[in-house]
């Protein structure tokens, strides 16, 4: 009796890869690189009498630096889902020395180099015009990428801060004193304390000490 010829799974791997890059958009210059995962060696699936179909269980493919897509066949019926890794090799900003915890990062402590980075290319910062009111979550050591999670938005005015409230309606401006009552970022929305009137109001934050407000 002949034996019934079995799918190449080499195929089934490379129909993953092959999904996932066409999927993923390359951001600038960058290119997204696709690497399937190896399948059970003991698996013995029937061929498929049509091209085999890729699909993303979860009906679109993210830019995660890990995915599972899943391959079929129609006749006969059968599916298998792949691992497949993702990175993007891109231009990308790298600390050239070690920084501690909340420290500013300046273009003296990075440098461009062309990196291969897990997961897509849109998180990683290649200008030193994206470290602008930026500081470093946590320590990072000399060569490290860097990505918008390693850094976290300066706190431009604090609580209990003093600050001037600037309330418009159209050419009329008027003048007052505040305390912000929470944190606020640059060009954030911070709730203020009018000390003259007492009562809470809702602004743009416009400077160090100034936070404006419509009427």
């Amino acid at each position: 009796q002949a034996q019934q010829p079995v799918q190449d799974v080499e195929a089934i791997r490379a129909s993953a890869a092959a999904f996932v890059r066409e999927r993923l958009r390359p951001v600038g210059d960058s290119v997204v690189h696709a690497d399937a995962g190896a399948l059970d060696p003991r698996l013995r699936l029937a061929a498929c009498s049509h091209p085999i179909k890729p699909f993303s269980p979860s009906g679109e493919v993210r830019a995660t630096p890990r995915a599972t897509i899943g391959v079929r066949c129609d006749a006969p019926a059968w599916s298998v889902y792949v691992p497949v890794t993702v990175e993007s090799e891109l231009q990308v900003l790298v600390t050239t020395r070690a920084l501690p915890r909340n420290a500013a990062v300046t273009a003296q402590d990075v440098e461009l180099q062309r990196r291969r980075v897990p997961g897509a290319a849109s998180g990683y910062l290649a200008s030193v015009d994206q470290l602008a009111g930026r500081h470093l979550r946590n320590a990072a050591a000399p060569g490290t990428a860097l990505d918008v999670d390693l850094l976290s938005t300066d706190v431009l005015i604090r609580r209990g801060q003093r600050v001037t409230v600037i309330a418009t309606a159209g050419s009329l401006e008027v003048r007052a004193q505040g305390e912000a009552v929470a944190d606020a970022t640059p060009d954030g929305r911070v709730r203020v304390l009018n000390l003259n009137s007492r009562r809470i109001v809702e602004g743009q934050v416009e400077s160090r000490d100034s936070v404006r407000i419509s009427l």
